[in-house]
């Protein structure tokens, strides 16, 4: 064998390590892309320390006593009826919305097939229902379930106006969720016997448990926040709901009445700070939640 074929595999050796070097306005791109994301995350995180701090320190001084007694008076100004009002019309939306969300989701993903002109259908109407604005859905929970079914301003008519508001935002939310989980979980259950429903409810439906409580806690979320579908539908009655069929005002309902008045500002301020402290609550157990079911 010549030395000239010696030296080709060397040659060629040297020829695959040369690489082009990079150009200096990748790296400059790179350096203004980068500046521009932590830019970005480092003004939202100042403007909700913002918020929370602007709240805190002009509520928390006018947090008293009277703030927390059982009957509303006009001297009191009393948001306790309003936490309670708000504890039972998020929890009654839940129990409306929860079931029907998340099993339509599971039919969409699991039981549905490709190509269903239904599916397509299903996941129009969810996209259209996300973007209504909730003046409308409060505008057609007071002609539907207050005048046209009679059941007046009250905690039924103001849940199910909320659970419809928070349908499609559980429902999309589950579908992400269900799609995300593997189809190797799927296959070892069909091939150790089990049925497509004991897979869906021990195998499925227990791996999306995280993002399914996501999309739960958007909802909680915005049904804590919301004031004007529940004007229209629940009322601003400052006593205690005795029934279904009783009107009531929700925190932010009363937060929003005080503000307008015009003669309770400080104390609107103050629940303003309860209505924080509440939704941060909220979030930090259903986190807690989440955690616990992905660790088992």
């Amino acid at each position: 064998m010549s030395s000239r074929t010696m030296a080709l595999p060397k040659q060629r050796i040297r020829t695959g390590r040369r690489s082009n070097p990079p150009e200096p306005t990748q790296g400059i791109q790179s350096l203004v892309l980068r500046v521009l994301v932590y830019g970005a995350a480092i003004c939202t995180f100042a403007v909700l320390l913002f918020l929370i701090g602007y709240i805190l320190i002009r509520g928390i001084p006018y947090l008293t006593p009277d703030l927390f007694s059982l009957e509303y008076t006009s001297e009191n100004c009393s948001m306790l009826p309003s936490i309670i009002t708000t504890v039972e019309m998020t929890l009654l939306s839940l129990v409306i919305a929860i079931p029907v969300s998340v099993f339509t989701a599971v039919y969409l993903v699991e039981y549905a097939k490709k190509g269903n002109k239904l599916v397509g259908l299903m996941r129009l109407t969810t996209e259209t229902l996300s973007g209504i604005p909730s003046i409308v859905y409060g505008l057609f929970g007071m002609l539907f379930f207050v005048t046209q079914l009679h059941w007046k301003l009250s905690l039924l008519s103001g849940s199910l106006t909320l659970s419809i508001m928070v349908l499609p935002l559980i429902m999309r939310s589950t579908e992400e969720a269900l799609l995300a989980v593997p189809d190797l979980y799927r296959e070892a259950s069909f091939g150790l016997g089990a049925g497509r429903l004991r897979t869906v409810f021990r195998i499925v439906l227990p791996s999306a448990m995280p993002g399914i409580l996501a999309g739960i806690i958007l909802a909680v979320g915005r049904i804590v926040g919301e004031t004007a579908a529940l004007i229209y539908t629940a009322g601003t009655a400052t006593e205690l709901p005795s029934g279904l069929f009783s009107s009531g005002r929700t925190l932010a309902v009363h937060m929003y009445c005080l503000s307008s008045e015009g003669l309770h500002t400080d104390q609107a301020y103050a629940t303003a700070v309860v209505l924080l402290l509440i939704v941060l609550a909220m979030n930090t157990i259903s986190a807690l939640i989440a955690r616990k079911l992905t660790k088992n």
